[in-house]
């Protein structure tokens, strides 16, 4: 194995190199090799498997004798300047599994009208990952024989490469594909309703051609989709009321086609982070946006909406991006719209809105862009907040405006007399009166405070209130479990089982079963109760019901189809890219910031580890087991014997016991550190002074490719840099929540804030490629 991965190496590459009989593996990527491949390679090579030559600058053909490394079965070139013919030859290469030729200058046989190598790799049997797009130079079309490539392959991407024609009906024969790319291209016709078949999709790019016709129903049928975009095509007619049946998307890109409605369904997508329907003709009111929960960008511009700003927009906490700019929205400008916490990108010009901009706009710290140009707004401009900074063409076109002579409009006029006076006279009378009423108020609420922080660990009455609809029996919990069955033994904990069930309602259910016969279980059922009974959060395991009696304790909750982030890092046959990754660590620190933040008291988890991370049926994550968790009451910190799993406690934790919600945040950067580079902390590779902490840390910035998860970086996809630069962004804010004294942790509102903008980023470097 020849590995010089990630250097400044220049100048050619030697040819001794490529007649290393015993070679395996030649890793030459990430440096600045110039120069041609010699014209020989591939007949001195074996027993190559391996061929990583991407993101150097090397150039001149393909050579066709590379087929001679019969053994080959990664071969990446990708981000060079490779020209000439792709060469038929490489269908030779039977063992291939991923190749890579993206971002070059090749080109197809000028003499077929179809790109002629697809054909030849229908050879390749084992083929998943095909790979060639950035190259505007390839042109022809896609031929019908595109469907009988490997049964293995997961990955097409093929953008920016001026393929012509229709997309052949043939593509619904590659059933196991994972992520169609096709965006950036030539392509006409309709979308072929056999996409229908691929029913594992979870990314499909159509986006940029010249595709006509509506989407088809059956694309409705891909219930793992969580990336779709047809944006700038010739697509017509109403977005089908379907497409809000597949819950499981998170990016949604429609925008620069002509749809004309778009359906309520579409609200039932409580999970989608993107959505983009720019420039259509969607005309009517605007959906209930409130619904989208999570979303951080929202496009509805140029189009033809009427009605209102619905008031419910403010429920959208998650939100930087909204546009509805080009509309024909009429009223005010709601409230709410202050109560938007993360927005960076406010455009609501070019429309009929009228009445005053809300002075509360100016609480919006992270506000960049504003723009309500071009409607019928009057009163005054506020100039606080970041007001300071916006010029008049955020503000131009408004008649009735008034303000700062900066901008460009008239003065306020002031008009203290006898209105202010009176006034004066009423606060009087009003002001005693209001203070006498929050007098009262504090004083029931110290009352009630101090009933609550007498109650004991949960008692029956206490219970009851875990239950939302009714308490559940032992013996509905032995029927729904088959007599808690090995069958349905989901895991074993150090206080006792977990099984799944389903009763006799069709519900399905997870039973957390303590094992009575240990103190330590019974006071964590105890803490479970009492923390789970008070907190409700989208990303925490929700809590059905209980059954307690004196020999058998068991929390009922909330089924996780999908099994724990454990699973899905370490098992061979489960695999998060980056981007599921990156919602998954969203999710968490979402639930971290409700917990320590959003809830009174604050409750500190003490347990963060990937097998407490869970993951539903549309893979978001819920952080569960509070078996140990503290409230932390009116303290900052408390101590205590119990200790969390070694490896993710903070250093206080371990070796004092202290607990505080910066513990949380340096398990939390343990876990972001887990999560990208799929090494556990207590990994035998850590010995001594080493950690997974002091690896990560000496690898930034320059190395992150050593330390990253190598299926995240080094998987042949176009957007490799973009992922690179990713988790760079990721590990660094890892460190950050991870740093020796508490007291220069971040808290979880900057690291959500953080996230956020790392996600933006990603996204929008993908959406380039």
């Amino acid at each position: 194995m020849l590995d010089l991965v990630n250097n400044s190496l220049t100048g050619f590459i030697p040819p001794s190199i490529f007649n290393i009989s015993t070679a395996k593996s030649i890793g030459l990527n990430f440096n600045r090799f110039s120069g041609q491949l010699p014209s020989t390679t591939g007949l001195g090579l074996p027993k190559l498997q391996a061929l990583h030559l991407a993101v150097n600058e090397l150039s001149g053909p393909i050579p066709s004798s590379i087929s001679n490394a019969s053994q080959l079965i990664y071969l990446q070139l990708l981000n060079n300047s490779f020209s000439g013919v792709i060469p038929d030859t490489l269908g030779n290469l039977r063992y291939l599994k991923r190749l890579d030729l993206s971002h070059n200058n090749l080109s197809s046989n000028p003499s077929s009208p179809e790109l002629s190598f697809l054909p030849s790799l229908t050879n390749c049997k084992d083929l998943n990952a095909l790979i060639f797009d950035g190259n505007p130079s390839i042109r022809g079309e896609l031929p019908a024989a595109l469907g009988n490539l490997s049964a293995s392959l997961t990955l097409f991407y093929a953008s920016l490469c001026n393929i012509k024609g229709s997309i052949p009906r043939e593509i619904g024969n590659l059933t196991r594909l994972l992520w169609l790319g096709l965006d950036h291209n030539d392509l006409t016709g309709k979308i072929p309703t056999t996409i229908g078949r691929l029913r594992d999709l979870q990314n499909v790019d159509l986006g940029n051609n010249r595709l006509e016709g509506s989407i088809p129903f059956e694309l409705c049928h891909l219930e793992k989709l969580a990336y779709l975009s047809l944006a700038g095509n010739k697509l017509f007619g109403p977005i089908p009321s379907c497409l809000g049946d597949v819950v499981s998307l998170r990016n949604l890109f429609l925008d620069s086609n002509n749809f004309t409605s778009i359906p309520s369904t579409l609200t039932r997508l409580d999970g989608i982070l993107f959505l983009e329907l720019s420039s259509n003709s969607l005309s009517g009111s605007l959906p209930d946006i409130g619904k989208w929960k999570v979303v951080t960008n929202l496009n509805l511009s140029d189009n033809q909406f009427s009605g209102s700003i619905p008031s419910s927009i403010g429920d959208l906490k998650d939100l930087t991006h909204v546009s509805f700019s080009g509309n024909v929205l009429q009223g005010s400008i709601p409230e709410s719209v202050s109560e938007l916490i993360s927005l960076e990108f406010l455009d609501l010009s070019r429309n009929n809105l009228s009445g005053m901009i809300p002075k509360s706009l100016e609480q919006l710290s992270y506000l960049k862009y504003f723009n309500v140009s071009f409607n019928r707004l009057e009163g005054e401009i506020p100039s606080g907040g970041s007001f300071g900074n916006y010029s008049i063409q955020s503000f131009m076109g408004n008649k009735a405006l008034c303000g700062s002579p900066r901008l460009q409009v008239p003065p306020c006029k002031t008009n203290p007399s006898r209105r202010s006076k009176m006034g004066t006279e009423l606060l009087k009378y009003i002001l005693p009166a209001i203070g006498s009423i929050i007098l009262i108020l504090a004083m029931v609420i110290t009352f009630l405070r101090s009933r609550n922080r007498k109650a004991a660990v949960p008692t029956e009455e206490n219970l009851l209130v875990l239950a939302e609809w009714r308490r559940i029996s032992y013996h509905e919990l032995d029927q729904a479990t088959d007599g808690f069955s090995e069958s349905n033994l989901l895991g074993v904990g150090s206080f006792g089982s977990v099984y799944q069930g389903t009763l006799s309602n069709g519900m399905s259910i997870a039973v957390k079963v303590f094992n009575v016969n240990v103190d330590r279980a019974l006071k964590s059922f105890d803490v479970e109760c009492e923390v789970l009974r008070s907190i409700r959060h989208r990303n925490l395991v929700k809590i059905i019901s209980s059954c307690s009696n004196i020999d058998f304790k068991a929390l009922v909750l909330e089924l996780m189809p999908n099994g724990s982030l454990e699973k899905w890092l370490y098992s061979h046959n489960f695999f998060l890219d980056i981007s599921q990754r990156l919602n998954v660590m969203m999710d968490i620190a979402l639930a971290l910031e409700y917990l320590h933040h959003g809830h009174t008291p604050p409750v500190v988890h003490c347990d963060l580890k990937p097998n407490n991370v869970l993951l539903d049926k549309d893979m978001i994550a819920h952080l569960g087991d509070f078996g140990i968790a503290k409230l932390l009451g009116e303290e900052d910190l408390i101590q205590t014997m119990t200790l969390g799993t070694i490896g993710y406690m903070s250093p206080e934790y371990g070796s004092e016991g202290i607990i505080s919600t910066e513990g949380d945040v340096y398990s939390f950067g343990i876990l972001l550190m887990e999560t990208f580079t799929r090494k556990k902390p207590t990994d035998e590779m850590f010995v001594e002074e080493t950690s997974l902490k002091c690896w990560v840390e000496e690898s930034l910035p320059y190395a992150v490719v050593h330390v990253v998860d190598t299926n995240l970086l080094n998987n042949g996809k176009s957007e490799s840099l973009a992922a690179n630069e990713c988790v760079l962004s990721i590990l660094q804010l890892a460190l950050e929540c991870s740093m020796e004294l508490p007291e220069k942790r971040i808290d979880m509102k900057q690291v959500v804030a953080r996230l956020k903008k790392i996600k933006v980023t990603f996204f929008q470097e993908v959406k380039k490629f």
